[in-house]
């Protein structure tokens, strides 16, 4: 994997996590239906410098600094690692002809992460069972997480038009 490599997946990261936030806005402003909150995101990751990955309810639990800053950029980290996982999977090929499958079956599978790994960690419980609606929570993330995989697509072919 060359630098230019590492550079082309990052972008790839960053503009499909981009892809994504642009959904939740407009499901926000057009539907009020609101995005997750990442400063609680950011207080959780702050949180684990205190060592709690467990929260019983992320809203309740201490106000860190700057953790709206901090979630903000770990979630653009996390889909920039989102970003190097999938390239991983399916080398590094793909770049150079993406095809949309491939990206959605990895959108779809990642939403694993938030289902089983920070829904709970947060304190909504697994596959988001502990909010108020769970259903909604449970196609929004996964909703979400196939556009990423959309978002890689995209992202890719744009790569491939410069």
């Amino acid at each position: 994997m060359s630098v230019n490599d590492i550079y082309v997946i990052t972008f790839v990261g960053i503009a499909a996590t981009l892809f994504i936030d642009l959904y939740a806005f407009l499901l926000a402003k057009v539907f009020k239906i609101p995005s997750l909150n990442f400063c609680l995101v950011g207080r959780w990751g702050l949180g684990l410098l205190d060592g709690k990955f467990m929260h019983q309810n992320i809203a309740a639990s201490p106000v860190k600094q700057f953790e709206c800053v901090f979630g903000w950029c770990l979630h653009y980290f996390i889909g920039v690692l989102f970003s190097f996982l999938f390239i991983l999977l399916v080398g590094i090929a793909w770049l150079e002809q993406p095809t949309l499958i491939a990206a959605c079956i990895f959108g779809l599978a990642s939403v694993s992460m938030p289902f089983f790994v920070m829904q709970p960690a947060l304190g909504m419980g697994i596959m988001a069972t502990k909010t108020a609606n769970p259903l909604q929570a449970r196609l929004k993330s996964a909703v979400t997480h196939l556009l990423f995989g959309v978002g890689i697509y995209l992202s890719a072919q744009f790569i491939q038009f410069i």
